[in-house]
């Protein structure tokens, strides 16, 4: 996440190869309409697609293909479309100096190809393009981690934390319980207690996140009376060795990572790894520490200190492996804030 003095936008931050931006605005919103996990993904690849002129009034493409993911059916996508067209959703604002809500749609028009291996065109509404190309805040998502998250509370609570976790004088947060769910997007209705909300969404949700992002999270309740009327959120990055064990939980299939981050171990070490390990986590460089991405943040701000770090990974890609990687990148941070000044 990046917020700068110097006026630093939004839409001024750039993707990688391992990762895609979305506006703060995007990420604390409330549902009004439930959307689903597959929904937010299908939504999170949406914006990247259109990144490049995300703030202007075109008409974005995008290949079917790429939206469906392993999943061989067209079906999944066209209602996921009819339920992002429809979804409406409120937006923290500022009107002539004042908090204000914004009721927004998340999708435009579009056009469906009805071929399987056709083309999906679609527009970003005229409302949602001011309220991004306003945006001075975001999370930048892992794409692997995004991929997963198994439920959609997870994943919510992921694009949380990482809004959140590049805040240089602040590690916690306090919400109503009542903004925690409409947050996460629960239904009407549904988890209405304390202990069902627990135990249903959230420790499952911070147990994924703990287990597969760069941060260590916890949400404790906080009593008025005998009740629980609101909860803290706490997070803080991963020391070298903590994301280590990262990497080697994103190379097992979905139950084995539910298993490591709930802490059971049955049938675990007869898992085999569900797809090639990522390409990104063999580039060259070790985990850097927490002290290193606190120097940078120093020496920089308002830089997008995880962006810079992925254009140092593809930099040292094939060369020889630096013997301090926390100095080498120190060092390619200094040249690359030298190139492009703020």
């Amino acid at each position: 996440m990046a917020k700068s003095s110097k006026g630093y936008r939004t839409v001024d931050a750039r993707p990688s190869r391992e990762s895609l931006i979305k506006p703060g605005e995007l990420v604390d919103l409330i549902e009004v309409t439930p959307l689903t996990l597959t929904d937010r993904r299908i939504y999170n690849q949406l914006l990247e697609n259109a990144w490049e002129a995300i703030d202007k009034p075109v008409v974005h493409v995008i290949a079917k293909a790429d939206l469906r993911g392993s999943h061989n059916s067209n079906d999944r996508i066209g209602e996921s479309v009819e339920r992002l067209m429809a979804a409406i959703v409120k937006v923290e604002a500022v009107w002539d100096g004042k908090p204000a809500v914004e009721r927004v749609q998340l999708l435009g028009g579009n056009m469906e190809m009805a071929r399987a291996d056709g083309l999906f065109e679609y527009e970003i509404p005229a409302r949602l393009r001011k309220i991004i190309s306003n945006s001075t805040v975001f999370a930048r998502l892992q794409r692997e981690v995004m991929f997963a998250l198994s439920s959609k509370y997870a994943l919510t609570l992921y694009e949380m934390v990482q809004k959140r976790g590049n805040l240089r004088w602040k590690s916690s947060e306090k919400f109503t319980l009542d903004a925690l769910r409409g947050v996460l997007g629960v239904p009407k209705g549904k988890l209405t207690s304390w202990s069902n909300l627990r135990m249903r969404a959230i420790d499952p949700a911070v147990a994924e996140v703990s287990a597969l992002s760069d941060y260590m999270v916890e949400i404790q309740p906080i009593k008025t009376g005998r009740s629980v009327t609101h909860v803290e959120l706490r997070w803080w990055r991963k020391d070298g060795e903590e994301t280590g064990r990262v990497e080697r939980a994103m190379q097992f299939a979905s139950p084995g990572r539910r298993a490591r981050a709930e802490g059971r171990t049955e049938n675990v070490a007869e898992e085999a790894p569900a797809r090639p390990r990522p390409a990104w986590l063999d580039r060259q460089g070790a985990a850097l520490k927490t002290q290193t991405y606190e120097t940078a943040r120093l020496r920089h701000p308002g830089y997008d200190i995880y962006f810079v770090e992925s254009e140092w990974r593809s930099w040292a890609a094939g060369k020889e492996p630096a013997a301090d990687p926390d100095r080498a990148f120190l060092a390619f941070f200094r040249r690359y804030a030298e190139a492009n000044p703020l």
